[in-house]
């Protein structure tokens, strides 16, 4: 039965948002970025296959965008809660922008443009587990939710924009392309560092140990805590399927090339994901309150791969972008909500490493996906192998919200990182910000406007 409490505060608008300063240069920064990150993968790929004439090496030279997080991810983003988040994320960007430059010049050989690409995709953990981290410094309430959600609709933009335009210039020139997205990174430090307020970093120096220790307590507190767990596995389980179409697309169009050009076809099929996620997410942050968004969470987890399930039918790649987008839709009424759930749930000086440690999981899973869905997709036709996948989603679904914590787990956990970011309060191991299934609210309603919202979802 659902236990749904009113929040005391209204829901916030983009308005309220956009009104802080330091959003704004963060938000403006990390658009910049993502869009040249895009723009970047879109000229490495041109630029490898024009010197090597090889599909596999321009593929690779794609994926190596991909591999730090998938080597290193949670042990790069726990180096960024040692330092001060400005810090770490103006370093990051100057870093990228000067590989970059050396990526674009002309003598540049093959194996070197893999190598830089590879470097300086290292610093996309920390950078990004930083920019993480702040936000919450920045937004509290129901604006961080709103800041998040325009923060994940910014990134779905920038995929296609990044994709449009780094097409489009690598085509005539892949190093104007690499040279636009340095521009993006010099701009972005600029931003970040005479935007953003000096703040210190979130782990003292006398509470650090070895790096290792401190990486597996970001696991430890994201799997060992009911409420993050929890969130985790639905954040997981919608990547599991969302991100099917949009990797299955160039042999789905090819199955269908009677419908329409191949190119066509595949290009609707991929940005329709993004697209949806774009609409859903203004349109879900804009008509309804927090409560509401909260209590959407799981019927929005179910429907979100219900809407692939009817690709049995082998419909048209019209009515595939339809599904996808539609997908989408859902995915984005429900992500933004459970980051910012999740963020209110996690101690201050454990976010860049929980960060970490779900955009890891997030690479690994969609991989996986992509990779397992396509080896199906050799034996058995796509439509088929999507629908079965995405009705496999739908009981995954419904199990993680069928078993989602109750209010007062919820409550519970948002009140004990509360707790925990009282500078007041020492120190102590994730164990202590895990609290007892069920255990009650000991403060009742939270005096800092971080911690206003009762979060029960039952």
């Amino acid at each position: 039965m659902s236990d749904e409490r009113p929040a005391p505060e209204g829901p916030a608008t983009f308005r309220d948002v956009f009104g802080q300063a330091e959003f704004r240069a963060l938000f403006t920064a990390t658009a910049l970025s993502w869009i040249g990150d895009y723009v970047a993968k879109a000229a490495v790929a041109v630029l490898v296959y024009r010197e090597t004439e090889s599909v596999a090496l321009s593929a690779a030279a794609f994926a190596a965008s991909y591999l730090p997080w998938l080597i290193g991810g949670p042990l790069l983003a726990t180096i960024a809660e040692r330092h001060r988040y400005r810090e770490v994320m103006a370093v990051c960007d100057l870093i990228r922008m000067a590989l970059m430059v050396l990526v674009a010049l002309p003598w540049m050989p093959t194996w070197a443009i893999f190598v830089l690409i590879f470097a300086a995709t290292l610093a996309n953990p920390p950078s990004q587990a930083a920019r993480s981290a702040v936000l919450p410094q920045i937004l509290h309430g129901d604006r961080l939710v709103v800041g998040l959600s325009l923060q994940a609709t910014a990134g779905q933009a920038a995929q296609v924009l990044g994709y449009l335009l780094g097409g489009v210039t690598a085509a005539f020139s892949p190093a104007a392309a690499l040279l636009l997205n340095a521009a993006t990174f010099a701009v972005s430090a600029l931003l970040v560092r005479f935007g953003l307020r000096d703040r210190p970093p979130a782990m003292r120096a006398a509470h650090r140990s070895h790096l290792l220790r401190e990486t597996g307590q970001g696991f430890q507190i994201v799997f060992g805590q009911p409420v993050l767990r929890a969130i985790a596995v639905l954040v997981f389980s919608s990547a599991l399927f969302s991100i099917v179409p949009e990797g299955l697309a160039a042999a789905w169009a090819a199955e269908r090339r009677g419908d329409l050009a191949g190119g066509t076809a595949q290009a609707i099929i991929m940005a329709a994901n993004p697209v949806g996620y774009v609409v859903g997410g203004l349109v879900v942050a804009r008509l309804f309150s927090p409560a509401r968004r909260l209590a959407l969470m799981r019927p929005l987890a179910v429907l979100a791969p219900a809407m692939l399930v009817p690709a049995l039918l082998d419909p048209s790649p019209l009515v595939v972008a339809l599904l996808a987008a539609a997908c989408g839709f859902a995915v984005a009424g429900l992500v933004p909500a459970a980051n910012g759930l999740f963020v209110q749930a996690l101690p201050d000086s454990y976010r860049a490493r929980a960060f970490g440690v779900m955009a890891t999981g997030m690479q690994l899973i969609q991989g996986f996906a992509v990779l397992v869905t396509g080896a199906l997709g050799e034996r058995f036709s796509i439509p088929l192998v999507v629908g079965l996948w995405s009705a496999a989603g739908v009981v995954l679904m419904l199990v993680a919200a069928l078993s989602w914590p109750d209010g007062r787990q919820v409550d519970a956990a948002v009140e004990a990182a509360q707790r925990a970011n009282d500078p007041a309060t020492p120190d102590e191991p994730p164990r202590r910000f895990a609290g007892r299934a069920g255990a009650p609210v000991a403060g009742g309603e939270q005096s800092t406007e971080h911690g206003r919202h009762r979060h029960a979802v039952t």
